[in-house]
Parts: C-alpha cells; structure tokens; sequence
C-alpha cells in the first residue's frame, strides 16, 4: 500500500485566523486543496464567508465565523466550538498591525494597538490552541512572525518588536507543549502584497527598493506562504517544533544590495 502524500492533510480540521484576506485567505484555501475541513475566521465577517464559499469550491468543507483576536473569551469559545464539531488538528494565525512612525512619534495609543492584536492576540490564539490540543495529545499550531524579528528600519520598533515577541512565544510553547505531542512553529514572511504592505506598494520608490532587497528581486505572493504553512501543518513537519520558517525571497541571506564588481 503506498503511503498517504506527505503533505495531504485529509481529515484533518484547520482553523485559519485572519482567513478573509492576504495569506489568511490564500492560506484557508491552500488547506483545503489539501484536504483539511477549514474554518475561517476573521473580523470581517462578510469576506470571511466569501473565501469559505471559495475553500469549499476547492473541495473540502469550509465554514467561517467572526473572531476578534484580542478578545480571549471570543477566542476560547470559537476554538471550542470548532473542537466541539469537528475537532481541531490545526491553527494558524495571520493578523498583524503596524503603526510605521519615528519613535519619538509614537503615541500610547499607537503602542497599545500593535501590542493589543499582535502580541495579546497572538498569546490568546496560542493558549486557547494549547488548552485544547495538549488535552488531545495532538495538534500543530503556526503564528506568524515576519522578517521584522530579526532585521529592522526606521519606523518599526513596536511591530519588530512584536514580531520577535511571537519567535520566543512559539519558541516557550514548543518546549511547553511538547511533551503533550503539540507542535508549535512560526513563519516568517518577507515582504508580502498584502492590505498590510498597501502603503508601500502606492509608493514605487519603496516598492522597488523592497524587491531589490530580495535576492529573488520581487516582492512574494500570498500564495506564496501557502507551501511553508501546509508543510508545518502536515505530517512531513512531524518532527519540526519550536521554530521560525523565513520565507522571505532572501531577504535575510544578503547584507546589501551593492554587487562588487566582477561577479
């Protein structure tokens, strides 16, 4: 008998936050392609139930329902429920914010709303998670991190900040929950076209500067951060936990842009 494909992730649940746009959504219909019943959960109620109808068109079930990260209430009884139904193999978790200013420029308010969703939000995902797949002995659970929790600019010290906070997160959770056969990993993007990088893609001279900092000179796709995600997610990830996955174009490997001559 052959064995199943490594990445087949039939019969498995996926609930995917963060699922109605960007690499939530890419990510949502990449797990059902692969055969998982996917929740999508969002803010955005409406867009949400749109990839779902798109995720289940791809060939598995797929629901959505609303879900504010930053409320951890809202977050236990909307992964309780999901293990209620269907039980839960998977979660991945996408939101982010960033309040691109000087730090001198920086407001209360400003630090508390990146803190709020990416650091809070994040630990509610990854607890509620926890709580659950510990007791069932099984589970992979993925955050997502960003290059930003190891190179910086001008301009992101709170959002790098949190992106490092969620590496040591997963890094706490992996030696938590492991003994308890739950797997915790993050990703960590480059720079992405998402509603996220928006601004930067208005801007051409940022925009290209961005691509040639990639060694692949160009930016990624969502769908680009669907192959690391299922790879976690899956079986071929069996013995990976506690670790950062950058799939970042290059952005990390080069230290310049400048070429020297004769190469």
């Amino acid at each position: 008998m052959a064995a199943p494909p490594l990445f087949d992730l039939t019969g498995k649940t996926a609930a995917v936050v963060g699922g109605a746009s960007g690499i939530g959504e890419a990510v949502a219909i990449g797990c059902a392609r692969q055969g998982a019943r996917v929740m999508c959960l969002d803010v955005n109620d409406d867009a949400a139930r749109k990839v779902a109808a798109r995720a289940t068109e791809a060939g598995c079930a797929c629901e959505a329902g609303v879900l504010d990260i930053r409320d951890a209430a809202a977050v236990d009884l909307a992964f309780d429920g999901v293990a209620a139904r269907h039980g839960l193999d998977i979660v991945i978790c996408t939101p982010g914010i960033n309040v691109r200013k000087p730090i001198l420029k920086y407001s209360d308010d400003d630090v508390a709303r990146v803190i709020d969703l990416n650091i809070k939000g994040n630990f509610n995902v990854l607890r509620a998670a926890g709580r659950i797949m510990t007791a069932r002995r099984k589970g992979s659970i993925i955050l997502f991190s960003s290059v930003r929790s190891q190179v910086v600019e001008p301009g992101q010290s709170v959002y790098a900040a949190t992106k490092a906070a969620i590496v040591q997160m997963v890094k706490t959770a992996a030696a938590e929950f492991g003994p308890l056969g739950v797997r915790v990993n993050a990703i960590g993007p480059g720079v992405i076209e998402t509603p996220l990088t928006a601004p930067i893609k208005a801007n051409k001279e940022w925009y290209d500067a961005y691509a040639a900092k990639s060694v692949l000179n160009r930016w990624g796709r969502p769908e680009e951060m669907v192959g690391p995600t299922v790879f976690l997610a899956s079986d071929a990830a069996s013995y990976v936990t506690g670790t950062v996955l950058f799939a970042d174009g290059g952005w990390l490997a080069a230290d310049g842009r400048f070429t020297p001559p004769g190469m």
